[in-house]
């Protein structure tokens, strides 16, 4: 079909609709863009027709004409039928400007009238379309828009492949889709134009597929069933997203152990292949499909005698892959296995975990069959099961110890030495650590219908505390309820209270209360014989002391060391190893923070503690961010992001460092999105802590972008967040040179004075030399604005160095690119070499950006200036009336300047040098930059 940009077009799918394929979306949308053609191909239902539909849309109406075809399988027979589609609405248009030869072949291939063949009349044709193309573009661009290229009609592929070869410069582009299923594209690119970008869209990632879901209405859906619509879908999309619509139309959901399922609509995919199996065949893949690693070895155990013929067989029908090494008895798609295993009756299925049971060589997954292949209460069966999730849980893989401890729970009876309540229990704390809150919650609230023991009670309310995160003012109703259950017992009390003084902290931001929340939890916890809860808790008042710059906070890192010690707190994201880690990035001393935090990392992956692997990536990423390793951080920030999205952990912190990491090192525009994000989700979780470094990042992005007016909104809500907080130290946050350096650009130099003076206070105070060098670079600048040249030289010249000593990368960058920058002021060559140089060796490219825009602009010369005149104003020292900044501002104009230039000379921004412009005309009744020059002139001469 053709579409002209006068006739008004179907619903676009917008660009924020492709989920999941931004990267490959912007690489084909810079393709279109320089007048390029793209041909997407991957297998069924992978997405790319919603990826040419956003592309057409949004290319669509740049151009003059756009043609479009969707041929289907049905009618891939039919020829010339895609050409139709293609040009019947605009052949009236194009054939009185062809030859008569050509405009007779067309127009019988496309009306069916008369007998046009390629055979009979194959050049004319060939020659027709091409033509037909040249003389739409003659009037504008033309875009051909062509999804499913696999069923377009032969005829029809010929001819556009001939003219998409000789269509040169012509202003046609053609945007095509293509399925592939593993087939080669070669053939469709060769039957493109020359400059074709062939993009391949593969599956969707966890966190993509989970993004997708959501985007079509499929929200609340548990993480894990959201990782098991993920393997089970392969990460094709239209999989994924009819599994989806099948777990809503379902009432029940399934329990664990039990398989997705499947619609009607996907098992039609492969049961007719199914069909064409022997009935003994089909029970061999059932087996198979219950099996976590199948192998023939495995398969003859569990009694297929002929497994060897009947696996060969489905391979042949293309239901299992061929596997030309190794014993791996693997399903052409996962789909296939789910399929398989729904469509068998119960009884066979509980057969097959049967025979698996006795011979599957992994003890966890002989207690995951054998729960499978029983049915009701088995004392024995829920022993085995338990057993089977503590080696889960030795193994780092609490997600799997969490689902077995529920089936556990499922044939425990109710009556007996082992409580099913507890064992619910161990599996919400199990997928508390996985990340798997949502699960987690509803575990826990089941139990709390049914516990009546105080214990189980308290531990079940924890549970729910624990997965609502930052936003803890949603379980404010929890904490009364907690506490009459835990009645005097210190024990549960001190669980209580721990909470309490994260509540204190995170809502009321009162770092007092939760310093003082925390030594009471120590001590009951010490007075009931909880070391780990002590531990926990003396770590916690650390973290608190460290914040408020307060003298103890050392001493109570080393109470938290003291042994003995728990190895489930060594290794806590609250613990204190990361206390220690804080303290050390805090203390600038970053090659030991690197060590902590990397050691720690790597001991929370061997155990699966995914909370705590989202927190050590920060912290890992933030110390290469220190250090000036830009890329780096950048890389271990969004593999944070990527991993809070996806278990809904520490989303917000993570977004505040990959905005800080994208500022430094990728995308400006995103650290603005990430830092916008971040405070809107802090200030809806109502987490003052979190509100605070949002806005932090939002500031250091706005400065890094050169909006100083915003930056210096954000940094000053960041001051007053603070203050109510009651930090104090300025290594906490790291955003006080930033507001600074945004007011002196501003032209606010008293408040800059000040906000370095009471910050240096503090700084000389704890002994934070790097916030010393910052602010010393601050001042320098300040210094710089009033005309103090040399000292303002000197003054950066050693807050570079001291950067450069303590390993501040990107700070030391920074402190060069100032000092070129205050050169450009002084008569001779001015370099921005060395900025450039430690800008590079960071990976620091917004930054570079800035020093190569900084180095295009010509410097300003400076005016001599006579001993009587003190600000160097010579030709103005009479006008009294204008202030310090405007008479500046005013000279450089009077020497030629720029605002772009006067902007650079005084560490100002462009906007700040408008407006003082503006009351510089005002004041002196004139009206435009000459009018400077003239008045200037006039008082020399008189």
């Amino acid at each position: 079909m053709t579409v002209r940009r006068d006739f008004k077009e179907p619903a676009r799918c917008r660009p924020d609709q492709v989920i999941g394929r931004e990267e490959l979306f912007a690489a084909a949308r810079e393709q279109l863009g320089r007048g390029g053609s793209v041909l997407l191909h991957g297998p069924a239902g992978i997405g790319k027709s919603t990826v040419l539909r956003a592309l057409a849309g949004e290319y669509g109406s740049a151009a003059r004409t756009v043609l479009r075809c969707s041929p289907t399988e049905s009618e891939s027979h039919l020829p010339f039928l895609a050409l139709a589609d293609l040009l019947g609405l605009v052949l009236d248009e194009v054939s009185e400007r062809l030859p008569t030869a050509q405009r007779i072949a067309l127009e019988s291939a496309l009306t069916g009238r008369g007998e046009s063949t390629l055979q009979r009349d194959g050049l004319a044709l060939r020659l027709a379309v091409l033509s037909a193309l040249r003389a739409l573009a003659d009037t504008g661009p033309v875009l051909v828009v062509a999804d499913d290229l696999q069923w377009l009609d032969p005829a029809s592929a010929e001819l556009l492949g001939f003219a998409a070869r000789r269509l040169g410069d012509t202003p046609v582009r053609m945007l095509c889709a293509v399925r592939t299923d593993g087939q080669e594209y070669d053939r469709h690119l060769r039957a493109s134009p020359p400059d074709t970008l062939a993009v391949r869209l593969g599956p969707l990632s966890s966190a993509q597929m989970s993004a997708l879901l959501d985007h079509r209405g499929y929200t609340g859906l548990p993480r894990s069933t959201v990782r098991d619509i993920h393997r089970t879908s392969g990460g094709n999309a239209l999989f994924a997203l009819e599994l989806g619509r099948a777990l809503a139309d379902n009432p029940t959901p399934p329990r664990p152990g039990e398989p997705l399922p499947v619609p009607t609509s996907l098992r039609a995919l492969v049961l007719n292949r199914l069909e064409m199996l022997s009935q003994e065949a089909r029970r061999t893949l059932l087996v198979a499909s219950a099996g976590a690693r199948p192998t023939l070895t495995l398969l003859h155990a569990a009694g297929r005698d002929n497994a060897e013929a009947e696996t060969a067989q489905a391979a042949e029908l293309g239901l299992l892959a061929t596997e030309p090494e190794g014993p791996a008895v693997r399903f052409a798609h996962p789909m296939i296995s789910a399929a398989l295993y729904a469509e068998a009756p119960a009884q066979e299925r509980r057969a097959a975990h049967a025979a698996l049971s006795t011979v599957a060589s992994d003890p966890i997954e002989r207690a995951r069959h054998l729960a499978l292949a029983t049915t009701g209460t088995d004392p024995e069966v829920a022993a085995r099961l338990a057993e089977a999730a503590a080696l889960a849980r030795d193994r780092g893989a609490p997600s799997v110890a969490a689902q077995l401890s529920l089936l556990a729970a499922r044939h425990t009876p109710a009556e007996g030495p082992q409580s099913p309540e507890v064992l619910r229990l161990e599996a919400a704390e199990d997928a508390i650590t996985a990340g798997e809150l949502d699960l987690a919650r509803d575990i826990a609230r089941e139990v709390l219908t049914r516990a009546t023991v105080p214990a189980d009670r308290v531990r079940a309310w924890i549970a729910v505390i624990e997965t609502a995160g930052h936003a803890m003012t949603e379980v404010d109703a929890i904490f009364p309820q907690a506490l009459a259950d835990a009645g005097d017992d210190p024990k549960l009390l001190a669980l209580v209270h721990y909470q309490l003084t994260w509540r204190a902290l995170l809502v009321d931001g009162d770092f007092d209360e939760a310093r003082g929340e925390a030594a009471y939890v120590a001590e009951l916890a010490a007075r009931a014989g909880d070391r780990y809860t002590e531990l926990m808790a003396l770590a916690f008042q650390a973290q608190i002391e460290t914040l408020m710059g307060h003298a103890d906070a050392p001493a109570t890192i080393r109470r938290a060391l003291e042994e003995p010690q728990d190895p489930r707190v060594a290794c806590h994201h609250n613990g204190a190893g990361y206390s220690r880690f804080r303290w050390l990035v805090m203390s600038d001393q970053l090659p030991e923070a690197r060590a902590t935090v990397t050691a720690l990392l790597r001991e929370v992956r061997r155990h699966g503690w995914v909370e705590s692997e989202v927190h050590f990536l920060r912290g890992v990423a933030e110390t290469e961010l220190h250090s000036g390793h830009c890329g780096r951080a950048l890389d271990l920030a969004r593999e944070s992001l990527r991993l809070a999205r996806d278990t809904g952990i520490g989303e917000v912190a993570s977004a505040v460092l990959t905005s800080l990491s994208e500022a430094a090192g990728g995308d400006v525009d995103r650290a603005l999105s990430l830092a916008r994000e971040a405070v809107e989700h802090a200030e809806e979780d109502g987490d003052q802590m979190y509100v605070s470094r949002a806005l932090t990042a939002l500031g250091h992005a706005q400065l890094v972008a050169g909006d100083v007016e915003a930056a210096v909104r954000s940094l000053r809500r960041v001051r007053e967040v603070e203050h109510g907080l009651g930090i104090t130290d300025p290594a906490r946050g790291r955003w006080h040179g930033d507001l600074a350096e945004a007011l002196v650009r501003s032209g606010e130099f008293a408040e800059a004075q000040d906000v370095i003076d009471v910050t240096r206070e503090q700084a000389l105070r704890l002994d934070r030399e790097s916030v010393l060098a910052v602010l010393d670079r601050a001042e320098a600048l300040i210094r710089a604005a009033r005309g103090e040249q040399d000292a303002a030289v000197a003054q950066l010249t050693s807050a570079q160095d001291r950067l450069a000593k303590l390993g501040y990368g990107l700070e030391e960058a920074r402190a060069a690119f100032a000092l070129a920058q205050l050169r450009t002021g002084t008569p001779g060559p001015i370099s921005y070499d060395e900025a450039a140089r430690l800008f590079r060796r960071c990976r620091a490219l917004p930054w570079l950006r800035q020093v190569e825009a900084a180095a295009a602009v010509r410097p300003v010369e400076a005016a001599p200036t006579p001993a009587s005149t003190p600000d160097g104003l010579d030709g103005l020292d009479g006008l009294d009336g204008l202030a310090s900044m405007e008479r500046q501002v005013a000279a450089l104009v009077m020497e030629g300047a720029t605002n772009r230039e006067i902007a650079a000379r005084l560490f100002i921004s462009v906007k700040t040098v408008e407006a003082t412009l503006t009351r510089v005309y005002r004041k002196l009744g004139i009206r435009s930059r000459v009018d400077i020059v003239r008045l200037a002139a006039g008082r020399r001469t008189t």
